[in-house]
């Protein structure tokens, strides 16, 4: 059920440190021990395998590199950012060395919103409100532009509690550019979020954690306006073999330890490592968005191409527009 955060406030507090479930604890183990027969010599997926069906024919999906039911895989997912909801911004520094920040920022500095005067925008699964931070600081100080406005959606009340908490500190808070909502990426509630609705669309490091992206990418197209944009920040292959070979050895090795030593929580760091191991490479992943509706450009990287790899690869931007 959809929930604004003006509705979520009063939600009851819940602990900083949450019990692991050991169901989902042995799981993680488990992928943690499959590895070595899921990764090839350079440590990349040797499929992203998106979903399928089980011998009972039972839909599947990925959570990091072990199969599970589609069903499950929301509740698993929400275990982790419910753990890492308060440290998410650590975590991500530590799965990026902190360069996650410079590449947010080439995120939205690309897009340019205010640019073309005030736009309505939606940032899904943007709990923590980073993303959506940037986009009205950007269009302020660039283009004197104070009506832009955000709607911040996430699956998780936690992490939206977490981005409330940031805009409190801000000149955003309490005005009409910036609204909290928790809804499910893959199919939001039409009354709350209506067809040809919003000039931009960004998901930034969330959308490898959701169980259909198909289904992501059909809503992404639905909720923009003729002519809006589509923009997706994510972890990505890393085509430099050395490139690679360095990063997977830092990931698999050094993430899981700063996951424990800042966090105590090492099963967390390790699915999140694995769940970018499992996410489409930047060809096939364009093709999902050309698919689903939105023009792009060709399909290669760089200038005039589907999408601009970061850091050699290690994330990426993709781009759609919806005609």
């Amino acid at each position: 059920m959809h929930r604004s955060l003006r509705q979520l406030r009063p939600l009851v507090p819940t602990p900083k440190t949450r019990p692991r479930p050991a169901a989902f604890a042995a799981l993680v183990r488990n992928n943690h021990q499959d590895a070595q027969t899921t990764v090839n010599a350079s440590g990349s997926s040797s499929g992203s395998a998106p979903n399928a069906s089980d011998e009972h024919g039972s839909r599947t999906t990925h959570f990091g590199f072990k199969t599970v039911p589609e069903e499950q895989k929301e509740s698993l997912v929400r275990n982790v950012f419910e753990s890492v909801a308060s440290s998410y911004d650590v975590m991500n520094d530590a799965m990026s060395l902190g360069v996650h920040r410079l590449w947010k920022d080439a995120f939205v500095a690309r897009l340019k919103p205010g640019a073309r005067g005030p736009q309505r925008c939606i940032d899904v699964a943007g709990g923590t409100g980073d993303i959506a931070l940037r986009i009205l600081d950007f269009a302020r100080e660039k283009y004197a532009d104070r009506e832009t406005s955000v709607d911040v959606v996430d699956i998780n009340g936690e992490m939206l509690k977490e981005g409330y908490k940031r805009f409190k500190k801000t000149m955003y808070h309490n005005t009409p550019q910036i609204a909290f909502k928790q809804a499910n990426a893959q199919c939001m509630p039409e009354a709350e979020f209506p067809s040809n609705t919003y000039d931009l669309y960004t998901i930034a490091f969330g959308i490898r954690n959701c169980t259909s992206i198909p289904d992501v990418l059909k809503e992404a197209h639905r909720v923009l306006k003729p002519g809006g944009t589509f923009a997706c920040l994510e972890f990505s292959r890393v085509n430099n073999p050395l490139l690679s070979t360095i990063y997977d050895q830092y990931s698999f090795s050094i993430i899981p330890l700063l996951g424990t030593i800042l966090a105590g929580d090492r099963e967390s760091y390790q699915y999140l490592v694995e769940s970018i191991r499992r996410f489409p490479p930047q060809p096939e992943f364009a093709k999902m968005i050309a698919d689903a509706g939105f023009t792009t450009g060709a399909m290669h990287e760089g200038k005039g191409g589907a999408w601009t790899d970061l850091w050699g690869g290690i994330a990426c931007i993709h781009t759609g527009v919806k005609i």
